[in-house]
């Protein structure tokens, strides 16, 4: 079984940056991608970026690209989503994820950390 903690949210302007971290502990060589996932109060989540622990390739959201970055650190078991260009329209919280393999669902998730974005 994995762990995520997520952390780095918090309050900042539009067109501000911030830095989030998601640290992974217990079965982490079962992982096969990390995802960070979003979700706004009255939406429904959303995905904004997924790096394979395996390789480092990433995709992202389309509402995301260009302006957030999802890179890996497979030492220290973690993974970020450095976030530029931040908008009101980004609020939300952000949810670490993890999965085995390509073929399952995202199944292990962290608690969140909130992200606010005032204009």
């Amino acid at each position: 079984q994995v762990q995520l903690v997520e952390s780095g949210g918090g309050l900042v302007q539009a067109g501000g940056s911030l830095r989030l971290s998601c640290a992974a502990s217990g079965r982490t060589l079962s992982t096969y991608s990390m995802a960070w996932f979003r979700q706004a109060p009255g939406k429904e989540r959303e995905f904004v970026a997924r790096i394979r622990w395996v390789g480092g390739s990433t995709y992202y959201g389309d509402s995301v690209k260009g302006r957030f970055t999802i890179s890996g650190d497979n030492a220290k078991n973690a993974i970020y989503l450095q976030m530029n260009s931040l908008k009101p329209e980004d609020t939300a919280l952000y949810y670490c994820a993890a999965r085995r393999s390509a073929a399952s669902e995202y199944d292990t998730w962290g608690r969140g950390t909130q992200v606010t974005v005032f204009s």
